[in-house]
């Protein structure tokens, strides 16, 4: 049988995909992080499934359960907030799957960036402005940041810098990125993107830090950087353009 992790997406239970849900539909055994996948999803579960909430559980409690799972002859739908894709704490998981032997496939989800972007009405590749993002993160209680991952290094280009489990550790973000951004750049800070508490918060890095603690925000938030934010005045894209060839 077959382990499927599913991209839950942001928040809201309807930003899934239909992949996503008939996989749920079908899986005798859920997994999901309770504190992050919106209960609703689960409504999607056949009747009498195993539900397992692994919020509180280790990296070897759910494992044990997928391989029991597979054992048995159960399909497992494992629900990850986002897309797998970035900062999901796939990676490890299927590295175990492997050595037991446990197959595994991966299902897409609508990732938290592109929840805040919908909520910013931005585009974050805006033509003759930006055209690179970057995702990353910071590091406190969380795995160490890889050496030229820093802040300082990254921000050297100016892209679109789009920052996960970062919004406690605001201030730092802020020192790391104002020599290489400046006060003024554009900044947002999008909580709970997709969710009905969803709290979007525009500034710069001058005082993007007051308005996140005057909020109380402090988990399950993006901060975005970047001149994209705010540009008006750019070309238009040369995919309509009236010059590019259609042949």
């Amino acid at each position: 049988m077959t382990v499927r992790f599913v991209g839950a997406g942001p928040g809201a239970a309807d930003l899934i995909t239909v992949r996503g849900r008939d996989v749920i539909a079908s899986s005798p055994v859920c997994l999901y992080a309770g504190s992050l996948v919106p209960d609703e999803l689960l409504e999607h579960c056949p009747a009498g499934a195993k539900l397992v909430n692994t919020a509180n559980m280790t990296l070897d409690g759910i494992v044990a359960e997928l391989v029991a799972a597979h054992r048995a002859g159960l399909d497992v739908a494992r629900l990850h907030s986002g897309d797998p894709s970035v900062f999901s704490a796939v990676a490890e998981q299927m590295r175990r799957l492997d050595a037991a032997g446990v197959p595994y496939e991966i299902v897409p989800g609508v990732p938290a960036f592109a929840a805040a972007a919908a909520a910013l009405n931005r585009e974050f590749t805006v033509p003759g402005v930006g055209q690179t993002v970057v995702l990353t993160r910071t590091s406190a209680r969380a795995t160490p940041m890889p050496e030229g991952e820093d802040l300082g290094t990254l921000g050297r280009s100016r892209a679109t810098m789009v920052l996960h489990l970062a919004v406690n550790r605001v201030e730092q973000v802020v020192d790391e990125l104002l020599p290489n951004y400046g006060p003024d750049c554009p900044v947002a800070v999008v909580a709970a993107a997709s969710r009905d508490d969803e709290v979007v918060l525009r500034g710069t890095l001058a005082d993007i830090a007051g308005r996140v603690r005057d909020a109380g925000i402090v988990r399950t938030a993006v901060i975005v950087v970047g001149e994209v934010l705010t540009a008006a005045e750019f070309p238009d894209s040369h995919l309509y353009s009236v010059d590019r060839c259609r042949a």
